[in-house]
């Protein structure tokens, strides 16, 4: 049971941000008829949690992503350099910490794999790769066999085209107070997103708009608002078509941004404090923007931070390349969104942190998580309650248990002195990467084409492609990032030389490149075939033919070959197949029948090449155990430190190979102050 302070401090919490979120006093505005004031008077039952150790996971390690684990082909691929530097630090944005070597108690974490360590040696060390369905897929293929399933058998056509948000949504309306972030009731789903999707998709100008009074907080011109508005933006090489999972992004502000200095609610003083709330966390406030507008006028603008009872909505979809808004048939979302969802994912920042108070962070890596182990939610440890729901053995949505919460917080937190913040320390992760835990509004698209549904570069389908063809095209042009002033596709290929952050290149891309870099067509070399190589198990070979790859990768893109005459990024390089779309999800869906979440969400048909062992013996290293590693054997674990007394203890101390002092001219891959921020028109 928590003590009275604990308890009182998650009753505030429930009371003081449904209060933002739902108005004070009832204010109206002089439009026509407003929706009835939301009941909240059912609102008694405040969110209680336990703080849970991570020991008692199946993945203890849920907080370090199953990309981090990959090889870097002797360098030549840096991946890591999109979550781990030490830019937006730099800028003194969020409140992350600099992770490329500028803070002594992270490290430089593209240089080496220096998993943090908890308990060691009672709890096994991060430096074991836990990701079993994605470093060996043949586990989770007999464990879906056991079950007596056949995966050849599922129609995953009919499958990703079922929409299964909308009997989740059903759960959570039942509850009541629809428009408020948290329903009050002692429920699994009161704190599901109160967005319908019967509502999507947003109307042009990006706004979600209902025909339902009860769901709506006041109307304007063009219909009842319920405040949410559609985020479209630039994508990691994370959640892309050719990565198998789509999103789509809304974010709500409290309702005193939605209402003008008289207290009237106003659409247009909304979008002008969405756009403050988007020029803060993109960096381009100017001196005069201190405050918010409006009824917010009282409220600073904190550098870095959004406003307290900010609310972001996720849907990860399944990937439907017929999917692109224009066949509700298909699918009612565009940019390759199936109607299925694999989870539907909520952040509500419920807790002021002003980063100027914090030098560089020491967290508490043994701290327990603050989760619920029933209603999907946990808090990331730097003001933001995370909820998540996901597909149960049946394909309908469940919450998330704390372990699976606990991967969540890996991507959606950043770092704090656990010791100054007032309260019991509570596990927080983190990349350097992130803007106040967020990835979507830092990337968001300029001006109106940033305001709407995702649709993943303007995402066209071709109706007469074949299964193994491209599905279609892409209308927006890739955008530029601010800092390196250059294209963030470009920069993404230039330094991983893949299309995700494995590294991987599909056998569709691979056969693309080799058709368009050779030295026929005035290429330096033929573009390798790597595959074969592989085979071989030559380690000289194979490290000549990563070098070889990543001239001629940037070669392509030096001459601006990746891009069509309009500086669309070519569709090939961004969309998979009708034909791998549906393998890809078919493979997923292996871990949804087995319900093994807590063991990897991303599914290759082979182990990646990335999880091989090719290092010469300059380079090499062992099992943890001693025994040397065969040339091709899967990596299952690398060395730790083992001195006892050691401040790096228990921590992985194998170097990436990724070399810090190698410029990019000499093939170098390391970056130490990239940030994910675009530029303006």
């Amino acid at each position: 049971m928590q003590n009275t302070a604990q308890t009182l401090r998650y009753l505030s919490l429930a009371c003081v941000i449904t209060v933002g979120l739902v108005g004070c006093g009832g204010t109206t505005s002089s439009t026509p008829p407003q929706p009835p004031a939301p009941n909240t008077s059912a609102q008694q039952i405040p969110l209680q949690g336990d703080y849970i150790s991570r020991a008692t996971f199946a993945n203890p390690h849920a907080h370090i992503p199953a990309q981090c684990f990959i090889e870097t082909g002797g360098g030549t691929q840096n991946a890591c350099l999109f979550c781990h530097t030490n830019g937006v630090a730099a800028l003194n944005l969020g409140n992350n910490n600099p992770q490329a070597g500028l803070n002594p108690n992270i490290g430089d974490l593209q240089a080496d794999y220096a998993f943090g360590v908890f308990d060691y040696p009672q709890v096994v060390n991060s430096s074991i790769n836990p990701w079993i369905n994605t470093l060996k897929p043949e586990v989770l293929k007999a464990a879906v066999a056991a079950l007596g399933a056949n995966p050849v058998d599922w129609d995953m056509q009919g499958y990703i085209r079922q929409n299964n948000w909308q009997a989740a949504f059903a759960k959570r309306a039942a509850l009541g107070a629809i428009t408020a972030w948290d329903a009050g009731v002692d429920s699994p789903f009161r704190v599901f997103p109160s967005l319908n999707p019967a509502d999507l998709p947003a109307q042009a100008d990006g706004f979600v708009r209902t025909a339902d009074p009860a769901g709506s907080l006041y109307q304007d011109e063009h219909g009842l608002m319920t405040g949410w508005r559609a985020v479209n933006f630039m994508p990691y090489g994370i959640f892309t078509p050719l990565a198998g999972s789509v999103s789509g992004i809304y974010i709500r502000l409290p309702v005193v941004f939605m209402q003008d200095a008289r207290g009237q609610f106003s659409t247009m003083q909304y979008k002008e404090n969405l756009e403050l709330v988007t020029a803060n966390i993109q960096n381009r406030l100017t001196p005069d923007q201190t405050h918010y507008l409006g009824a917010a006028s009282h409220l600073a603008i904190v550098r870095g931070q959004y406003p307290l009872g900010t609310e972001f909505a996720h849907p990860l979809h399944y990937v439907d390349v017929e999917a692109d808004g224009s066949n509700p048939a298909v699918s009612q979302f565009p940019g390759t969104r199936a109607e299925r969802v694999k989870e539907i994912r909520w952040m509500i920042k419920r807790q002021e942190w002003y980063p100027a108070e914090f030098g560089n962070t020491l967290k508490e890596e043994s701290a327990p998580v603050y989760a619920s182990r029933t209603d999907g939610w946990i808090e990331n440890g730097t003001g933001w309650i995370i909820g998540g729901f996901i597909e149960d053995v049946k394909g309908e949505l469940r919450p998330q248990t704390p372990s699976e919460l606990t991967q969540c917080v890996s991507c959606h937190s950043s770092n704090v002195r656990q010791s100054d913040v007032g309260q019991n320390p509570v596990f927080t992760s983190g990349t350097g990467n992130t803007i106040d835990s967020t990835w979507a509004l830092p990337r968001k698209l300029n001006g109106d084409a940033g305001w709407g549904e995702m649709n993943y570069l303007g995402f066209k389908a071709n109706p007469e492609a074949r299964i193994n063809q491209t599905p279609g095209t892409l209308s927006t042009p890739e955008p530029i990032n601010r800092y390196a002033n250059q294209g963030e596709f470009r920069f993404f290929l230039d330094h991983v030389v893949g299309i995700s952050l494995y590294g991987d290149m599909p056998a569709t891309v691979d056969a693309f490149l080799a058709q368009k870099i050779s030295k026929a067509q005035g290429y330096t070399q033929d573009w390798p075939d790597l595959t074969a190589l592989i085979a071989t198990k030559n380690v000289a070979q194979i490290a000549a033919a990563q070098q070889q790859r990543l001239t001629l990768i940037r070669e392509f893109t030096a001459k601006g070959a990746y891009l069509d005459s309009a500086q669309r990024i070519l569709p090939e390089l961004f969309l998979p197949t009708r034909e791998n779309a549906l393998e890809a999800a078919r493979r997923y869906r292996e871990v949804v029948v087995t319900q093994r979440f807590d063991f990897g969400k991303d599914v290759f048909a082979k182990t990646p090449v990335a999880y091989q062992y090719f290092r010469d013996e300059a380079n090499g290293y062992a099992h943890q155990n001693g025994q040397p590693y065969a040339i091709g054997e899967i990596i299952t674990d690398r060395p730790i430190n083992t001195t006892v007394g050691d401040f790096t203890y228990g921590m992985g101390i194998v170097p990436t190979l990724i070399d810090a002092e190698k410029p990019f001219s000499a093939g170098g891959t390391f970056v130490s102050d990239y940030v994910p921020l675009l530029a303006p028109k």
